[in-house]
């Protein structure tokens, strides 16, 4: 599968004839929007695959009008759609959904998140695809997954994350914040791209060709929330979220130093406490101290032990503290704002930052976490708008006579 739509795409996917991605070869077709779907096509890119996306020509993914920082694109966009080939279709339309089934007699992998409902409107829901195409790996996410009284809702990243307790394990107490990067979202894309990647793994060992998979924000989110469920469930104690620390572990926080920087400290067990009460802040009395000698003797008295700890960043400079820190053997990080990450000295030392195109002009973005021996990520070209209908179409054999009469009908959008 996959042959006829071979080839260099213009999104500069790598494919089998001109790269050497574990996923080169494997066409994927994307209806997506926002960020689970798209984060995971985009991973599936990163190692290869060439990923057709599917797009509403009035507006396309609504993810691209969040706002216009990037250039006049949005930020999300240009996050986790690289490499991508936007094709325009008005699946409203028979004609445009006939276009879509011809896209998917050639695909190896189906990936959507659309609304509740949506696929099974267009009849290429999961147990209709597994009969009209049962070569197919259909993956579909959803916000609650199937057979629930939440089934039916919407579910957008905050909206899970407080539903699965995410929210009232971070902040503070009767302070619950969201955690700042859309785990839910995110996570559920990588689970996803996961699932597809051991699925093809399987293909080519000799199983099955095909398969339908479901992936839910929520079923995610409670997998994550896996240590504090557990907790709860055999303790019956609702852990308190207590900011930038643990109730796990202790002592594990930030502390203010001389400077004004905030650096992190954390210990996960009792010989990393010994080392930070005698070697670090010079208190051998802590160390020795039996209230003191267990973890769960420390997260009681969390807060003496902070109130020293405390103390002793305060007397020094930032540098210093890291660096007794290393010597002594604690862990420990400098607190920074995003903006001092995008300029972060370890991300430029090792050559994290690539260029890639835009609609718009060349912006950085981030290498994907992976690095692979003798493989270098496509970083391909953020798609404008159907910029790659006409050309997709070509590929599955449609004359440009056709395209043309298509797109006078309303079933395929010009190009952005």
């Amino acid at each position: 599968m996959g042959d006829k739509l071979a080839g260099k795409n213009e999104a500069g996917a790598a494919t089998p004839e001109h790269g050497a991605g574990p996923l080169a070869g494997i066409t994927v077709v994307t209806l997506e929007q926002a960020v689970a779907a798209p984060m995971c096509t985009r991973v599936l890119g990163d190692f290869g695959a060439r990923v057709i996306k599917v797009e509403n020509p009035r507006g396309g993914d609504f993810a691209r009008h969040y706002d216009d920082v990037v250039k006049g694109q949005a930020a999300h966009f240009v996050w986790v759609n690289r490499g991508k080939e936007s094709v325009a279709l008005d699946l409203k339309q028979p004609e445009g959904l006939a276009v879509l089934r011809r896209l998917l007699d050639e695909a190896d992998v189906l990936v959507s998140n659309l609304a509740p409902g949506a696929m099974a409107k267009l009849g290429i829901d999961s147990a209709t695809l597994a009969e009209s195409h049962p070569d197919l790996i259909a993956l579909e996410i959803d916000g609650y997954g199937p057979g629930g009284p939440l089934s039916h809702k919407r579910a957008y990243d905050l909206l899970v994350q407080a539903e699965a307790g995410a929210c009232a394990v971070t902040g503070f107490p009767d302070m619950p914040a969201k955690p700042g990067p859309a785990v839910a979202d995110v996570s559920t894309g990588l689970f996803s791209a996961l699932s597809i990647m051991a699925l093809l793994v399987g293909r080519g060992r000799g199983g099955r060709a095909g398969a339908t998979v479901a992936v839910s924000l929520f079923d995610t989110m409670t997998e994550l929330m896996g240590y504090a469920l557990t907790y709860t469930q055999h303790s019956g104690i609702d852990q308190q979220p207590i900011g930038m620390s643990s109730p796990a572990v202790a002592p594990y926080g930030n502390f203010r130093t001389a400077d004004g920087q905030t650096v992190v400290l954390g210990t996960t067990n009792d010989r990393e406490w010994q080392r930070l009460a005698r070697d670090l802040i010079g208190r051998p009395d802590l160390a020795d101290d039996p209230r003191y000698l267990t973890n769960s003797q420390r997260c009681e008295e969390r807060s003496v032990l902070d109130e020293a700890i405390g103390e002793w960043c305060a007397k020094h400079d930032l540098a210093h503290v890291q660096q007794r820190a290393d010597e002594v053997g604690i862990g420990n990080s400098r607190y920074n704002k995003p903006s001092e990450v995008v300029a972060h000295p370890h991300l430029k030392a090792r050559d994290r930052w690539r260029e890639i195109d835009t609609p718009n002009g060349p912006v950085s973005a981030l290498l994907p976490p992976a690095v692979i021996s003798g493989y270098e990520p496509p970083m391909g070209a953020i798609p404008g708008l159907g910029e790659h209908t006409d050309s997709v179409l070509a590929g599955l054999g449609l004359s440009a006579e056709e395209i043309t009469a298509l797109r006078a009908r309303g079933a395929v959008g010009a190009a952005d």
